[in-house]
């Protein structure tokens, strides 16, 4: 079964800004610290702010203290008064696409103009619009409501930013036939329209479509209305857990889509639980294959063999000879490194990976062995090395063990307490961990010091695990934006993330190729141009929407680590 995801899916722009307004509110403005009203129209989004202390307040008290946060909806001018009267600090996160349509109303109602406001007359935005219109003000919501309008002298037509651009279109040619002199405006955000386009389109291309979103969402609501009148089987969701297996009875392919208030990690739980009832469909070779690469993938065991292969592959490069030692070391190692990461790291697998995380919580015992051995292990296989081996992992052992200990105490305005909170952190450390196990230890072992041969290989394994790891980010930024974690996709931004990936895959391509021409390498530079290439080759696919955030990229991605083995291998047997 195929799984579509539309490009529009989940928070817009104005979504977006209030979300992240009100995760940096906390340390940055008076507490406490509420919302007025929902901040956005998402349950889980909601539940996830209260968690954090950001609750919403429903009415505004004689007298407060802390700070508001002013909805992305937008609220009346007057409410905005009262909020500061009664003690508050306000931080306006309205939308800036409803400040626009607030603007408009207001500079046309001081004129003297009736402001009819296409919308639902309840919803929190076209309240606030309202407030702007006063008693000039009209709401309507049917074509009924329209006609039963009385005539204005001079009148302006809006629409709630996320209204059903069909029925605003209506609007608009009965304004243009029966009053001429009425101004026009198109205030539907360009979002909504899009979002709306698209899954007109998807639905002509799928079996089924899931949209995901809050049921209370106005715009979410809309696109399980366009869904539903394609004649395709819809379905409305707020979480993984309502989609049932019958929903795929008879469906090849299934689009999904999301309102402007869902966030990514809500969609991609979605996605992975589609995933896995598709995979519970499959019967024989294809269902033993799944969850084999499933259970592998989920217990790192996978990722540990691309640490064996990209170190069987870096050993070739230094020409010195092959030995199960270092091979055993690096996969020990990965091994021990990432089911602690995971052990430790459950909160933000519970927004970005909750199969991960409810995996590790259920087998934590296990798991926690697991680690514990494969690190006693990993040790004892680098003493056999030498005693540089062992030193060196031994203290990276210990370093890998109090990444997320306190070292510091808690002083005032000072929050790097660990490791693990220095940003970028992690993705520095993973990748400059993998180069010490798979070059520099077997290559010090084997030539007693460090070359410049040695030298370069760590620059080029260093760097693609580098690639690998922040294309992992990348995947998760919205769930560890949540949590406070501060990862290069969210220093740097997503796009210059993309930059900066695809120009270290590009010297990835061009490293090991231009050291092999000037015999810093053997020949398998060359051949190894292959492996960085596919990864820009995948990054590329999913920045245009063909590759989608799941279990299949996650094993391609890592498979990519097994090529380079598997072609190691190739060219020693071929050589």
């Amino acid at each position: 079964m195929k799984i579509e995801i539309a490009k529009t899916a989940g928070f817009c722009m104005g979504v977006r800004r209030a979300v992240e307004m009100a995760l940096d509110a906390p340390g940055k403005h008076a507490e406490p610290i509420h919302t007025y009203g929902p901040l956005i129209h998402n349950p889980q989004v909601l539940d996830l702010f209260a968690g954090k202390g950001i609750h919403v307040l429903k009415e505004i008290p004689r007298q407060g203290s802390g700070t508001v946060i002013v909805r992305a909806h937008g609220v009346p001018p007057e409410d905005k008064r009262q909020l500061e009267w009664a003690g508050f600090k306000v931080v306006d996160a309205t939308c800036p696409r409803v400040i626009r349509v607030q603007t408009i109303i207001r500079v046309h109602a001081r004129k003297g103009f009736s402001a009819i406001i296409v919308g639902d007359r309840d919803h929190p935005e076209v309240v606030g619009l309202m407030g702007y219109a006063g008693s000039s003000g009209h709401v309507v919501s049917s074509m009924e409501e329209v006609r039963a309008l009385p005539a204005f002298d001079q009148a302006i037509i809006v629409a709630q930013t996320t209204q059903n651009t069909h029925f605003y279109e209506q609007v608009k040619n009965w304004a243009h036939e029966n009053h001429p002199h009425y101004k026009t405006f198109d205030t539907i955000c360009d979002s909504t329209e899009k979002r709306q386009a698209e899954v007109k389109r998807l639905s002509g291309q799928v079996d089924a479509i899931v949209v995901v979103g809050g049921k209370q969402s106005g715009n979410t609501q809309r696109l399980f209305q366009i869904a539903a009148e394609s004649g395709k089987p819809a379905y409305h969701v707020e979480t993984e857990d309502e989609l049932e297996p019958q929903f795929l009875d008879r469906v090849d392919r299934v689009g999904i889509t999301a309102g402007a208030s869902t966030p990514n990690w809500i969609i991609k739980r979605v996605f992975r639980r589609l995933e896995r009832l598709a995979a519970k469909k499959e019967t024989g070779v294809f269902s033993f294959f799944y969850h084999l690469i499933q259970i592998l993938l989920l217990t790192n065991g996978y990722v540990a063999l691309g640490a064996g292969c990209l170190c069987l592959a870096c050993i070739d490069l230094l020409g010195i000879p092959v030995d199960a030692a270092p091979l055993a070391v690096a996969m020990l190692y990965v091994l021990s490194m990432h089911l602690l990461n995971h052990l430790t790291g459950t909160a933000e697998d519970r927004y970005n990976d909750p199969e991960r995380a409810r995996f590790y919580e259920n087998y934590r015992l296990p798991l926690s062995l697991l680690s514990i051995t494969a690190g006693g292990l990993g040790i004892l296989a680098a003493a056999k090395m030498g005693t540089a081996a062992f030193v060196i992992l031994s203290v990276m052992s210990l370093l890998g063990l109090s990444y997320n200990l306190y070292i510091l105490p808690d002083l005032p305005g000072w929050k790097y307490r660990r490791i693990k909170d220095i940003p970028g952190s992690k993705t520095f450390l993973i990748a400059a961990a993998w180069g010490v196990v798979t070059v520099l230890l077997p290559g010090v072992a084997a030539k007693g010091f460090l070359t410049a041969s040695i030298a370069v290989v760590i620059v080029w394994a260093t760097a693609m695990v580098f690639a690998r790891t922040a294309f992992f980010d990348l995947l998760d930024v919205q769930g560890d934006r949540i949590m406070g974690k501060e990862t290069l996709p969210i220093l740097l931004g997503s796009r210059r993330t993309l930059v900066l990936l695809k120009g270290i895959l590009t010297g990835c391509m061009l490293l090991p190729a231009a050291a092999s021409a000037v015999g810093l390498f053997s020949s398998l530079g060359f051949a190894l141009v292959l492996c960085p290439g596919a990864m820009l080759v995948l990054v590329g696919s999913y920045e245009n929407g063909r590759m989608l955030p799941g279990m299949r990229l996650e094993f391609l991605v890592e498979s990519l680590f097994l090529l380079v083995g598997g072609i190691t291998v190739l060219w020693t047997l071929t050589g």
